[in-house]
Order: C-alpha cells, then structure tokens, then sequence
C-alpha cells in the first residue's frame, strides 16, 4: 500500500525543502541530501504526496534517520515570525476597529448563511481540478467553450486526448461536475468547518489545543486528513502533544491545511479579528508553524470582518471597497515583516492593477510558482488577487482562485466565504448556489448531510453566546 503524505522517503523531499527555507545550516542540509541520494532516494518532492515506487525496507530506515538528523537542525532566526500567539501581536500592524454588527437582525443570519454557501461554491468549484496545473485548467476549459471559467467544470464536449493528458480529480470528479451536482459532496474544506462548530460548541470558546486534537481523534477517520494534518494526526496517535505535533516529521507545516479550518473562527466573532485570529491560533499550532499559524489567523480575521464591514451590497464600487477593508483587517493580525503578508499584499495589488485575468496569474505565477501547489504563500496570493480582482462578484471572484490551479478548491472556498459573507445568502448568483440543493454531504460521524440554514442558524447561535460573554 502507498500511502501519501506519510511515508518517509516521501516525506524527506519535502523536508529538505523546507529545512532550507527555515534557513538551517545549508552545509549540513545538503550533506544529507547527498547520503539519500547516493542510497538511491529521490530528491524531487512527490507532487500528490506519494512516488511512484516504494522504497525498500533499508532505504525508508535511512530516510527516518535522515528525518530526524533535519530535525534537530536549527533554524534561522524566527524573531520576524514567531509562533506564539503575543509574539505574533507584537509584531503586526492594528486595524481600525470596526463596528459591531447586531447579531440578532435577520441581516446577519443571512450573511452567516451567504458565507457557508460562498465557501461551498468556490470549494466545489475547485474540487474536480484539484492537482491540475494551471496550463491544465485552462486546457480543459478552452476544449469544452468554457473559457474564461464562468460556471461549474463539465466533462461534456471534452476530447478524450485532453482528459488522458489531465485527467478529473478522481475522487472529486463523480459528484462535482456540472452533470451529476446534487450537493455539495464531502470534502475536507467543509469537514473542517463543521468540526469547528461542534468544537465550540462542546468546549467553548476559551478551548485548547488539546480540545481540537481529542475532536480530531474522535470525529476525523485518519484518510480523510491530509498533508500537515496527516503527519500531527501521527504524532498524536505517537503520543506527542501541541507543538511537537506540528514539528516532528511534518515537513508542510507551512502549508494551506491549518488556512481551511479558520472560518468559523471568524463567523463567531464578527467584527472581532483579535478574538477570530486568538481561536485559530489555538487551532492552528495543532499542524503547523510560522506562516502556516498566520495563513489560518489571518483567514480567520478575513471572514470575521466580511461579516462585519458595512456596504451597499448592490453598489459594485462599495463592494470593491469592502473587500479591500476586509483584507486591511486580516493583515492587523500577522507580522508586519511575515512572509505570508508580503504573499497576501503582492497578490492584492496585482488584482487591483491588473485588467485581465491571464496576465495577472502571469505575475502571481512568476513570483510564487516554484511552491508545491498546497503551500500557504502561492494559495494567499491567489486568494487575494482575486478577491481584488473579482471585486465582489462570487463568480468572478471563485473562478479567478481556481483558474490560478494551486489548491483549487481550498482557497476557492476560502474567498468563496468573503464574498458570500459580504452580500449575504440573498443577494448570491444561483447559478452557483442552487445546484447544491442546499445540503453539504461529510465523513464526520453522524447525519450524512447538513443543511446550509441548520448550520448557519448553528453559527449565529454561537456568535450571539460568544459575544454575550464578552
């Protein structure tokens, strides 16, 4: 069996990759690299996870060996990206305070509910193209007259030479093309959010690290986690505790898997970033570190203040403007001199500069394109090119995420929910709403499917209590 994102051989790669990009020793890092490979290891990083030939049982003990000697490395300086949560604050940049939105209203149900329905729609829009480039992306839609993408992915019209050359996601495709749409089918981007609501409501708000890993032992069967949340999912089951758990053997810490589980951390607490980035921190030290911390905290404040921001959903030049506050808001939680700003602040500007959508995924591209596609910076960029570039619009704005062809449907979900929380559940386009019959289906245990009102109603609850105790 091969198994991926966990074994070693597949793992060490990886950690060759990022012990460089933590600015360990460049000597004693590729001193090892030169053990594996003259052992016969490959040095290219499995693009989905897994190579293509296992190892043998002499070179995967070479390469736990060789995990462990990158490990106890050390790292550069992290004085401009800590991973404790006051050291963060520190380091960022407050946003003007916004206003308090009335919980009560029928306006915020309908934004709560207009979130969860964006985040489903950017995250199905994504999910059959899942692992194709963007050159594959592109190729797909031309064949079946569907470029610039403007409505979701079919496999009708496709010739048989351009599928064989980028085949569908092969779990994704059966439920997510136009043609067979019935909800919005499970996902990881969805399993998450509903674990954060049962999260907040069994532990509360004030939960711990240690909350979220028993719920994710409890509730989360192991194949259904990924990358980062595959190597801490491990390291739990070995007996490690928060923040070994997002260090040991885990070589994506600073990828986009702690960045899908923050929405409802910001739809709890609207209009409240410190407070929404507080509870993803929380949950984000679980996997990851450093930037892979921030891209969680700084997605959390985005959904909190796209709940929160005031604007004539109906104006297209107040909605532009909403979104550009929205995102000011999420950078007052990361570090001023982070990487993951510099990704989120370059993408922004070039979808506020940029009039074409291919010349702009050009530049994004150019600066980011050598990350493996699941990495949190490229993803962030992506996400707020077009977030500016769509200006409000959900179709323009989840088709502009995808079409950049990283992790399309989680950060299709990601703006999916700015957006969707912005205009509110009553004023999104159907064309990407009413195919889902709204329902989300899960592998969590319990009912199969959710409604999109019974959880949004859940969601609102939850933020009236939270907002109460403070």
């Amino acid at each position: 069996m091969r198994l991926t994102w966990a074994q070693p051989e597949d793992l060490l790669p990886h950690e060759l990759i990022q012990s460089q990009t933590e600015g360990k020793s460049p000597e004693a890092v590729a001193a090892i690299a030169r053990r594996w490979e003259t052992a016969g290891g490959q040095t290219t990083a499995p693009v989905s996870g897994a190579g293509p030939v296992p190892a043998t049982p002499e070179v995967r003990a070479l390469a736990r060996e060789l995990m462990d000697e990158l490990g106890a490395l050390a790292a550069a300086s992290m004085a401009a990206e800590p991973n404790e949560f006051d050291q963060i604050m520190a380091l960022a940049v407050p946003a003007p305070e916004l206003p308090a939105p009335d919980l009560t209203g029928a306006a915020f149900a309908d934004r709560v509910l207009g979130a969860w329905q964006g985040r489903a729609a950017g995250c199905l829009l994504g999910k059959p193209v899942e692992k194709i480039p963007r050159q594959g992306i592109e190729e797909i839609l031309r064949a079946t007259g569907r470029w610039p993408l403007s409505d979701y992915f079919t496999a009708k019209g496709l010739p048989p030479e351009v599928n064989e050359r980028w085949p569908w996601n092969r779990r994704s495709a059966p439920t997510s093309l136009a043609e067979n749409i019935t909800s919005m089918p499970e996902d990881d981007d969805l399993n998450f959010p509903l674990l954060a609501l049962s999260l907040l409501e069994e532990s509360g708000p004030d939960f711990t690290t240690d909350d979220v890993a028993t719920l994710w032992l409890n509730n989360l069967p192991g194949g259904r986690v990924f990358t980062a949340e595959r190597a801490a999912y491990r390291n739990l089951l070995d007996a490690y505790s928060a923040p070994e758990t997002a260090t040991r053997n885990n070589p994506f810490r600073e990828w986009i898997g702690a960045l899908i589980r923050a929405d409802v951390f910001g739809w709890v607490n609207p209009g409240d970033p410190v407070s929404a980035a507080k509870m993803a921190w929380t949950d984000a030290r679980l996997s990851h570190t450093q930037n892979g911390i921030y891209g969680e905290m700084w997605a959390a404040a985005l959904t909190s203040a796209a709940l929160a921001v005031q604007c004539d959903a109906a104006d297209k030049n107040e909605l532009a403007a909403a979104i550009d506050q929205v995102l000011a808001v999420a950078l007052s939680v990361v570090p001023r001199d982070s990487q993951l700003r510099q990704a989120a602040e370059f993408g922004a500007q070039v979808g506020r500069t940029c009039t074409d959508l291919s010349a702009g995924l050009d530049q994004i591209h150019e600066k980011y394109g050598s990350l493996h596609w699941v990495h949190v910076l490229n993803n962030v960029a992506a996400g707020t090119f077009a977030l500016t570039f769509g200006r409000g619009d959900l179709g323009q704005t989840i088709s502009a995420a995808v079409t950049a062809g990283w992790d399309t449907d989680s950060i299709g979900a990601t703006v999916g929910s700015v957006v969707g929380g912005l205009q509110g559940a009553s004023r999104l386009d159907q064309r990407w709403i009413a195919p889902m019959n709204g329902v989300v289906s899960t592998s969590l245990p319990g009912a199969s499917q959710h409604s999109f009102t019974d959880l949004a109603a859940r969601t609102v609850v939850l933020a009236q209590t939270i907002a109460k105790q403070n």
